[in-house]
């Protein structure tokens, strides 16, 4: 089940929080900051487009991955987990997304 994979992905990455940083990218991105973390997940956003613009399928596969693995590290430096992700999803579903982003600049 894929919110199984991703579960555990997020897990694994909180718990390299602490780690040593000469032993795990996780630790070095965390020790790094916030501020080195974010620009990964948009240097890996700008990845994830190019391949899906080139439409080369293995290419978009990997840059989401890594899109996907860097947003996680954002996540938890930022102490919002999968579950905080996926109740806004829920509290969004059935709401038109024209509406709600209305709602958001009100």
């Amino acid at each position: 089940m894929a919110d199984d994979t991703l579960d555990t992905l997020e897990a694994t990455i909180r718990t390299r929080r602490g780690a040593d940083p000469a032993t795990s990218y996780t630790a070095k991105l965390f020790a790094r900051g916030r501020g080195k973390i974010a620009q990964k997940v948009g240097e890996e956003a700008v990845e994830t487009v190019i391949a899906a613009l080139t439409e080369d399928k293995t290419a978009l596969i990997g840059e989401a991955t890594d899109l996907i693995f860097h947003l996680l590290v954002l996540l938890a430096d930022c102490d919002v987990s999968l579950d905080d992700i996926r109740a806004e999803i829920r509290h969004r579903e059935g709401v038109s997304g024209i509406d709600e982003k209305a709602a958001r600049k009100s």
